[in-house]
């Protein structure tokens, strides 16, 4: 991997994790209304969760190849 793949790779893990963070938040917030809306708040959580799998595989592509 050169480094301009890599420095793309950390831009999309930057953005992919605040995104991440953000979508935390909102979920914080929502749990505290009461009223809130059951479906908005599982399609937030799935959201994250698919960012968080997105965020993993990146990370791991960060990783360098070991030849054992």
């Amino acid at each position: 991997m050169n480094d301009a793949e890599r420095q793309s790779i950390q831009r999309q893990l930057e953005a992919l994790t605040l995104e991440h963070r953000d979508l935390d938040d909102a979920i914080a917030s929502l749990e505290q209304n009461p009223y809130v809306e059951s479906l908005q708040l599982r399609r937030l959580k799935k959201r994250k969760l698919a960012l968080k799998d997105t965020i993993a595989r990146l990370r791991s592509r960060l990783i360098p190849d070991l030849d054992a």
